[in-house]
């Protein structure tokens, strides 16, 4: 995805989830700016942009710095390690305030952001079905294949049996994903470079989701269930412990354990009344556009 203004540049990377969603949460700060696509960013030919974000895209980040355009380059997603970015941009991390560590240092100056909440918090009235939001982005081939040919059938089922509708939204294999569940009746597979995924939540009952930043930040926005789907991968399970040790996350070891879905029904308490409201005020997104509208008018 690459959403350009006049002054602002916006790269995120579409086949990652939390790139993705971490870049759309963003944008909806800085609407007031954005006015067309696709002109002086990475491999077009017009003028550069006064100053860009980019989300996770090392090579994006090369050559805007090349261009001479100042920009914030944005750690999206959960990582083992932070990876140094190059010199001139401004790093920042995606990190809930109440996540616990411990975490390893961050070069070059990195800050974390909080939490990149959705812009709009607010759960539909009349709400229905489940979403499976999947992250397939690095995920060990192996481990994605078994969850693909393995759990996923039984968890849509189930998901159809138990909330009547399914809508299920991944960032790679949407075909094979697909093709898995093309027999199920009730359910939708969808790709979420296609999705305004933080709208289709805000109309459905209960959330599972493989553990990503972008799927906990719209739970703990809204108040909302959430359940997480078996994580894949080592960054997806090490979020997982981390994110557990705080909150009640129901983990989808069988589909058929009434548990899972309990956190979805009518009066079922708030699992983010566990954390303290000081941890994180949900204005992650935020900071990161003001950066951006002062890296515009002032460049460092």
């Amino acid at each position: 995805m690459a959403v350009l203004s006049r002054r602002v540049l916006l790269v995120s990377r579409d086949e990652e989830l939390d790139s993705l969603l971490a870049g759309r949460r963003i944008a909806a700060h800085l609407a007031e700016l954005a006015q067309c696509e696709g002109e002086g960013g990475p491999g077009d030919d017009g003028p550069p942009p006064d100053v860009a974000l980019v989300c996770d895209d090392e090579a994006a980040t090369r050559r805007l710095l090349g261009l001479g355009v100042p920009l914030v380059r944005l750690s999206s997603g959960h990582r083992a390690s932070v990876d140094p970015v190059a010199d001139g941009a401004l790093h920042r991390v995606h990190r809930p305030g109440w996540l616990p560590g411990p975490w390893p240092a961050t070069p070059g100056g990195a800050r974390t952001t909080g939490l990149l909440a959705p812009a709009r918090t607010a759960r539909g009235r009349r709400r229905g079905g489940s979403l499976l939001l999947i992250s397939f982005w690095d995920a060990p081939a192996g481990e994605a294949d078994a969850f693909v040919s393995g759990p996923l059938r039984q968890l849509a089922a189930e998901a159809v049996r138990r909330t009547q509708r399914c809508e299920v939204v991944c960032d790679t294999r949407v075909e094979s994903v697909r093709d898995t569940l093309e027999a199920l009746e009730g359910v939708r597979v969808r790709r979420a470079a296609d999705t305004d995924i933080d709208a289709l939540h805000a109309g459905t009952e209960l959330l599972l989701a493989t553990p990503t930043l972008g799927a906990v930040a719209l739970a703990q926005a809204r108040g909302a269930p959430l359940a997480f789907l078996p994580p894949l991968g080592d960054g997806q399970r090490d979020l997982a412990d981390r994110v557990t040790q705080v909150v009640p996350v129901p983990v989808a070891t069988d589909p058929r354990d009434p548990a899972l879905w309990a956190a979805g029904q009518a009066g079922a308490p708030d699992p983010w009344s566990a954390l303290d409201p000081a941890a994180d005020d949900l204005r992650g997104a935020q900071r990161v556009a003001r950066t951006l509208r002062q890296l515009s008018l002032a460049p460092l």
